[in-house]
């Protein structure tokens, strides 16, 4: 079957953050959502829902549970029961939840900056103290990439005169694209057991493969990893539907499972019906058609942007992700050259009519740096591109 992801679906005229937040000359590569339209079993499943006429009450069905389960096993050999999902209004809430259920007051969450930020304000909002284990940059050229040193990441652990309470890992990486092989996984776990760390895996963009990558869950790793990990999936980014807010939190140990649930309860963390129809059909294997066609298509636009920056856009750097459908681009040394004056995205929003991330907002590491997000049809972020190119006058 053919999929038109070259399509330009007007997105202007609806309540689009990505799209509402600028002005119509400026093309949003920002928010992390695609420009592209959902699988059809997934429109057809909401068509259905809608049309029947009531919008009741509901609870997560056992039905939708065993799908859930059924999918890791399929996708990773990994054995999880219905009995170990729970349903969440996306991994946002997720990690706030497993972050309630877990920590007490004054105790640490370690963090891998530069990183997704709500990662960063999650301490804030719960009075524990944030511990940065910052990811290691190198550069080869024009591109970059991230590794984990470990001696950062072990001295980080119990740092700031307190005791880790849970290590927040996001895999793979936004903004890097990072996908972490086994062994990184295995030595960041074995770490967290010594110390005994309860690890929160967001796991959403798991799924959003590029050039045949394969992405393995920490909690896969072996059963004693299993009982220290809450691990968090979702069908939004992979099949485009994060504004229907639902995902997932796997966690095999009975104890972790009762106290997360009773944290969902006390803060009213109800799942949006229309959420958990479209996840049962996004999971069920009918879509994954048009998850193989989206990632080729995927594969191919990052190929293209990170060409681009190659041979047009001299002084940029940019990781060459392994997942997800995000660009880390580093502007420090067009900051160094005056080529670019102040922050870097607001140099492209104004030059360029480009809207992109602010690398600051995702921690240590991230000044001078913007995200730009290739999920739109190739026309969309040739053209980008090229205002970008312009606007340096290249």
């Amino acid at each position: 079957m053919e999929f038109d992801f070259d399509r330009i679906i007007d997105r202007r005229g609806t309540n689009s953050i990505k799209w509402k937040q600028y002005s119509q000359d400026i093309l949003p590569l920002w928010v992390a959502d695609m420009d592209f339209a959902v699988p059809e079993p997934v429109i057809s499943t909401l068509r259905a829902a809608v049309e029947h006429g009531i919008y009741g009450y509901e609870i997560p069905s056992m039905e939708l549970r065993e799908v859930v389960a059924a999918r890791l096993q399929q996708l990773y050999n990994w054995d999880v029961t219905p009995e170990m999902v729970v349903a969440t209004p996306g991994v946002i809430a997720g990690f706030t939840a497993a972050a309630r259920a877990v920590c007490e007051e004054g105790k640490g969450i370690l963090v891998q900056p530069p990183v997704y930020p709500p990662f960063l304000k999650l301490h804030e909002h719960l009075g524990l103290i944030r511990q940065d284990a910052p990811l290691e940059k190198s550069s080869s050229g024009s591109s970059l990439t991230y590794t984990v040193d470990f001696d950062v990441f072990e001295h980080a652990v119990n740092s700031g005169g307190t005791k880790t309470r849970m290590f927040l890992l996001c895999t793979p990486h936004n903004p890097t694209g990072k996908v972490y092989t086994r062994g990184d996984l295995a030595h960041m776990a074995e770490i967290c057991l010594k110390n005994d760390a309860v690890i929160c895996s967001d796991e959403i963009h798991s799924e959003l493969l590029l050039s045949g990558e394969e992405h393995f869950p920490i909690a896969a790793l072996d059963p004693e990893v299993a009982e220290h990990t809450i691990t968090l999936i979702a069908p939004s980014k992979t099949f485009n539907i994060p504004g229907l807010f639902c995902g997932f939190a796997i966690i095999p140990n009975k104890t972790l499972l009762e106290g997360y649930k009773k944290t969902m309860e006390g803060l009213a963390m109800h799942v949006n019906s229309l959420g958990m129809a479209a996840a049962q059909t996004a999971f069920s294997g009918e879509c994954d058609e048009w998850l193989a066609a989206l990632r080729v298509y995927l594969t191919k636009n990052r190929d293209l942007l990170v060409s681009f920056v190659q041979k047009e856009l001299n002084g940029i750097r940019t990781t060459i992700p392994q997942a997800t459908y995000l660009a880390w681009m580093d502007c420090n040394d067009l900051i160094e050259s005056g080529t670019i004056s102040g922050i870097p995205c607001e140099f492209f929003l104004k030059q360029a009519h480009v809207a992109l991330n602010n690398g600051a907002d995702f921690g240590s590491g991230g000044s001078g740096f913007v995200r730009l997000n290739f999920g739109c049809p190739r026309s969309i972020l040739v053209d980008a591109l090229g205002r970008m190119k312009s606007a340096l006058g290249l």
